[in-house]
């Protein structure tokens, strides 16, 4: 079997995706946890009227880590991204369900090398990434400022 012989083979077992709605579901899901955050900060906005925008985006950002734990926890958040896909895992509350998960699944190996070990096997490279391109970024920043 040649490789165009495979391709066609490959394409008539592989089972049809429905695109479209996909990538509504995607969207749409995604827009409406976007919109709780939304509700949450404008809600904080009101009953906090102390808090500066900084304040208000960190308290948002911290009630949408706890609801995306929570719903992990509570096996909610796994139903909703078999529906959302990337539309529950890019708002901050797949990135706490990116870590909730691994620590409720290696739980039964106890505290140390389970849920404290495996809490991080999914978004520690993530973490990890993203603090060493800031801090290489923040040092190129710094060497451009000493020319200046």
């Amino acid at each position: 079997m040649d490789k165009k012989e495979y391709g066609e083979l490959v394409k008539q077992t592989s089972p049809k995706t429905k695109e479209g709605k996909t990538l509504f579901l995607a969207f749409a899901i995604g827009g409406l946890i976007c919109m709780i955050g939304q509700a949450f900060a404008d809600l904080l906005t009101a009953v906090i009227p102390s808090f500066d925008e900084k304040q208000i985006g960190a308290l948002t950002g911290v009630v949408m880590i706890f609801l995306g734990s929570l719903l992990t926890g509570l096996g909610v958040y796994d139903k909703i991204g078999y529906y959302a896909g990337a539309g529950s895992v890019l708002p901050i509350t797949g990135f706490a369900n990116s870590i909730v998960s691994p620590a409720i699944e290696y739980n039964k190996e106890g505290i140390v090398f389970g849920l404290m070990a495996k809490m991080f096997s999914i978004a520690g490279p993530v973490i990890v990434s993203g603090v060493s391109a800031s801090v290489a970024i923040g040092a190129v920043y710094y060497i451009i400022g000493l020319f200046r």
